[in-house]
């Protein structure tokens, strides 16, 4: 199969890169080593890739670019990992995720439609959830508000997925990631900052008093659910959850990464943050069943695994 990937360069994209590559899929990568979080780090994920990779070092919001890519590559299959990630950084800079997750999507699936590409895998996020009461979230929850830009572009691009599922026979199945972990991680997300300040000696940032919950999910089990997305026959447009099953509050995982590290946390205690979702708990019934989706990796696991890898490389 040919496969392209954008956002390859990153945490999540150079997982299922490295798995595509293992199973002998033909691979080309879009990114643009964007200065979001330090482009060295992704530019060492491209090199571990080895030479079976082509890379197309570009941005989606440039409409031309991405026609051409797609168009050269005569690809079976699309998975849209790229975006400009964070509930936080896009308070700040909401045009940006506007123009890079909303624009940039719109331009991947018209050139996609043009070159008659038959199947989009599109990442979406738990945290189009919004203040969703119902728990666990499962797919068919309605979706009246969200709580940040990022959110709001994540279910923007859902929806144009589903427009060209709809009007042009693509078939496009969108995932949703709940808050995912693992080696590689990016350096900005709280389990990779907590574990550095802790080993460092140095305070974390706790945000309200330590009860929000969230679906950690291990990025062996996303790249399983990726995967699953590459084969699956049903409708032409389909949403699913891809989380751990199971919620951990934040002051538990503080406690789980005192605990893979031997040191204990000092704790700065802040105010909750605007944007960020009190609880995210998936319902995976839908993937396990349609996808085969079989999360094996719980937190407990999951972040020894982890810290193991941050302190392998210190």
């Amino acid at each position: 199969m040919k496969v392209l990937v954008t956002g390859g360069a990153g945490f999540i994209g150079s997982h299922v890169c490295r798995h595509l590559l293992a199973e002998g899929h033909a691979l080309t990568i879009i990114d643009d080593f964007n200065d979001f979080y330090d482009p060295a780090l992704k530019r060492a994920n491209i090199a571990s890739l080895g030479s079976g990779a082509v890379l197309r070092e570009g941005d989606l919001r440039e409409a031309t670019f991405v026609e051409s890519v797609v168009a050269e590559g005569t690809f079976d299959t699309i998975i849209h990992l790229a975006a400009r990630a964070g509930v936080r950084p896009s308070l700040l800079d909401p045009q940006l995720y506007i123009d890079t997750n909303i624009t940039g999507t719109h331009n991947l699936l018209a050139s996609a439609r043009k070159a008659g590409v038959k199947r989009f895998v599109f990442a979406s996020s738990s945290s189009v959830y919004g203040l969703s009461k119902v728990v666990p979230f499962a797919e068919d929850l309605p979706l009246p508000q969200t709580l940040s830009p990022y959110a709001a572009t994540k279910l923007a691009g859902e929806q144009l997925c589903g427009n060209y599922a709809h009007l042009y026979g693509m078939r496009v199945v969108c995932l949703r990631f709940f808050t995912v972990y693992g080696p590689g991680q990016r350096p900005d997300l709280a389990i990779h900052k907590f574990t550095k300040a802790i080993h460092e000696g140095k305070s974390i940032p706790q945000f309200g008093d330590g009860s929000t919950r969230r679906d950690y999910t291990y990025i062996d089990d996303i790249v399983q659910g990726v995967a699953g997305a590459l084969t699956y026959g049903g409708p032409s447009f389909d949403i699913f959850n891809l989380g751990e099953n199971q919620t951990t509050t934040l002051s538990e995982l503080i406690v789980e990464i005192e605990n893979a590290l031997g040191k204990k946390a000092v704790i700065e205690h802040l105010p909750e943050q605007q944007g960020d979702m009190p609880l995210t708990a998936a319902d995976i019934s839908k993937a396990r069943r349609l996808l085969g989706y079989d999360p094996r990796t719980p937190v407990r696991e999951g972040i020894p695994k982890f810290v193991e890898w941050y302190l392998s490389r210190q």
